[in-house]
């Protein structure tokens, strides 16, 4: 029987730590409390994108692996785990892994919570959604990517959320042009989110990712103009990863959120169900590439 999937979730307990093999290089900032500034910057020649597309096949190939184990009775930890061997096994680091102390291959984000879930002994159960959001370093560039999957047989809301957030992304793939500065990404995902009463999370976005994890640009999922008007440009590289929030009836749109004591699990506040999907693109002449297909 489902669970009542309003506020459930305690922190579980976590695993030991997963050992990469010494022959994976690691990003710069395993070992570190932070990473060094992006040297780089958002614009990437067609053999660094090409580099970046392997990471982010890797990455989706991941993701469909945990999609296919995720069913009831499931511990998120186990999850990890598979993305952990998929990642690996292909020689790339799993990018979420010691950044900024964060200790696991993966981020597991269940029913309430928007991002950043730390995978643990939490078991799922029928009626649940999970947002497994995976990013892989291979070749000194990292592909990142999150997809959010029923557990088992789904309320019609929860299944409607799911469906609703996958096609804000696509409205805000839709929108990438060059020329267009990027707030107008945001734009086309709110205007549509707003069209059922869902919340946009605002505080957290998508970035630039290649050479970095998070590049420093930022891709607001909101109609944030005139602020955030970097023009598009073709070579750019960055995610879209919309956050949308159920909400209630009493309160339908709303999307404030809590932070968890791990400093990590982010959760909405009124505990309402909330999904998102991600995928890293780059801007060509005519609109936007995805790199983050398997």
């Amino acid at each position: 029987m489902p669970r009542d999937t309003s506020g459930h979730l305690v922190p579980g307990r976590l695993s030991a730590e997963r050992g990469v093999p010494r022959e994976i290089p690691r990003p710069e900032y395993v070992g570190r409390r932070e990473p060094r500034p992006d040297g780089h910057g958002d614009l990437y020649t067609p053999e660094e994108i090409a580099r970046i597309r392997e990471s982010g096949r890797i990455a989706a190939g991941a993701v469909q692996a945990v999609g296919a184990a995720i069913r009831p009775g499931v511990t998120t930890d186990e999850l990890d785990a598979i993305a952990h061997r998929y990642l690996i096994e292909r020689g790339a680091y799993p990018s979420t892994l010691h950044y900024r102390g964060y200790p696991k291959s993966s981020c597991t984000s269940v029913n309430e919570v928007i991002c950043h879930g730390i995978p643990d002994d939490t078991v799922l159960v029928e009626g649940d959604i999970v947002n497994v959001d995976i990013t892989a370093y291979r070749d000194g560039m990292h592909g990142d990517l999150n997809a959010t999957f029923p557990v088992g047989e789904v309320s019609e809301p929860a299944a409607a959320l799911i469906e609703h957030t996958r096609e804000a992304l696509n409205r805000g793939i839709g929108a990438v042009a060059p020329g267009r500065p990027v707030n107008v990404i945001g734009r086309a995902i709110e205007s549509y989110a707003r069209r059922f009463g869902y919340g946009v999370v605002r505080d957290y976005t998508g970035h630039g990712v290649g050479a970095s994890f998070h590049s420093g640009l930022v891709i607001p999922h909101y109609d944030a103009a005139p602020g955030h008007d970097r023009l598009m440009e073709p070579g750019m590289v960055f995610t879209i990863e919309p956050m949308l929030t159920m909400g209630t009836p009493e309160r339908p749109g709303t999307a404030e959120w809590d932070l968890w004591n791990d400093d990590w699990t982010v959760v909405t506040r009124d505990r309402s169900l909330t999904a998102q999907f991600e995928h890293t693109l780059v801007v060509t002449e005519r609109g936007a590439d995805l790199l983050t297909l398997p």
